[in-house]
């Protein structure tokens, strides 16, 4: 769960801690690897990684990456809704 500061208009999100199951976040960072590396189709998860990876390199777009499909896979757990392809 990434951390959170508050203040007035200003709301910041900050780095996933290391806090919880360490399967599950090596899982997400091979997950989001297979996306930017593997994968051959476009999308827009991928596109919006690849932005990032020329903006700050690889490594960080993967972690943003693995971040990103958290918090889908967490909406989706809270609303019940199903994954469409």
């Amino acid at each position: 769960m990434p951390r959170r500061h508050q203040s007035g208009e200003l709301d910041w999100t900050g780095r996933i801690t290391k806090q919880g199951d360490g399967m599950v976040r090596k899982l997400l960072y091979e997950a989001a690897n297979s996306i930017l590396t593997r994968s051959r189709e476009s999308f827009a998860l991928k596109s919006w990684a690849l932005k990032i990876s020329k903006r700050r390199g690889l490594k960080k777009a993967r972690i943003a990456l693995a971040r990103r499909l958290s918090v889908i896979m967490h909406a989706m757990l809270r609303d019940g809704t199903l994954f469409e392809a």
